[in-house]
């Protein structure tokens, strides 16, 4: 049993007034990869899903059907009223959305059939959570972590490296996480597939999705004010400054101000037998 004295503060700041953006302009999971997830785990349209630093449900509101009920978790409040109104525009009636900590799930919420987490496990306290939702699901479920591939930090595409260079400009050469901009982010040590291996969990598959993405300059730039190390805030009055960088370097680039890119969308499944 995992022994902690104090569960993880929620950092407030970490994704302050994004929640809008984000549910506009994050890169959305191709429908391919909840086919495949369909396929991995047979799913039906019965059953139950957790998704765990739901966001505003960029996951949960386009797999609710694939499950008679679903319950989407997030710490953070402005994303839970976020993913509520994309919800509600949708008539996605089926998911019981909860403002807590991935850390605090138990036996209360019940049983389930698939777990999702979506570029959020690293903010979580792993082990924690992979021991408490061992003994959620259901003896044929599993865990499945998505990633969209699109992290401007680690490409080698000239705009995207363009952008970064911009965002160094104003914000200094560490990455920025949390803290209202004032901290710095960590290496995720060990990797999830080392952390998942030490767990209860029994096996673990990894599986690639291929696709396309465009981004215009303002979509660009939409979407780096949604991240942990880019946001609005951190640039206060000298934003417009910021965006006219942006662009000019962006049109340095690419004239058009249409960019596209090939992705591979990542699921990393751990089946609990």
């Amino acid at each position: 049993m995992t022994q902690l004295k104090t569960l993880p503060t929620y950092d407030p700041s970490l994704f302050e007034g994004a929640a809008e953006g984000y549910a506009q302009y994050r890169t959305k999971y191709p429908p391919v990869v909840f086919d495949k997830l369909a396929e991995i785990f047979n799913l039906n349209g019965q059953g139950r899903l957790l998704d765990l630093g739901t966001g505003p449900g960029l996951i949960s509101i386009p797999l609710r059907t694939q499950f008679e009920e679903v319950v989407a978790i997030d710490p953070d409040p402005e994303m839970i009223a976020e993913a509520k109104r994309q919800a509600a525009a949708v008539g996605a009636n089926n998911i019981t959305w909860l403002e807590q900590g991935a850390e605090l799930i138990d036996s209360s919420l019940g049983k389930f059939n698939l777990t999702t987490i979506g570029r959020a496990f690293h903010w979580m306290e792993r082990e924690l959570v992979l021991e408490r939702l061992y003994e959620l699901l259901t003896d044929d479920g599993g865990l499945a972590l998505l990633q969209t591939g699109d992290n401007p930090w680690e490409s080698n595409l000239p705009w995207k490296q363009a952008a970064v260079g911009v965002v160094k400009k104003w914000l200094g050469e560490e990455r920025r996480t949390g803290q209202q901009g004032q901290g710095t982010r960590k290496p995720v040590d060990p990797p999830h597939e080392v952390v998942i291996g030490n767990s209860a969990f029994a096996r673990q598959e990894n599986y690639e999705v291929p696709f396309e993405k465009s981004w215009t300059i303002d979509s660009y730039l939409g979407y780096l004010y949604t991240t942990a190390f880019s946001l609005k805030i951190f640039y206060g009055d000298k934003a417009p400054a910021f965006e006219k960088d942006l662009r000019e370097a962006l049109l340095a680039v690419e004239p058009s101000g249409h960019f596209t890119e090939e992705l591979k969308a990542t699921i990393l499944v751990a089946c609990k037998h």
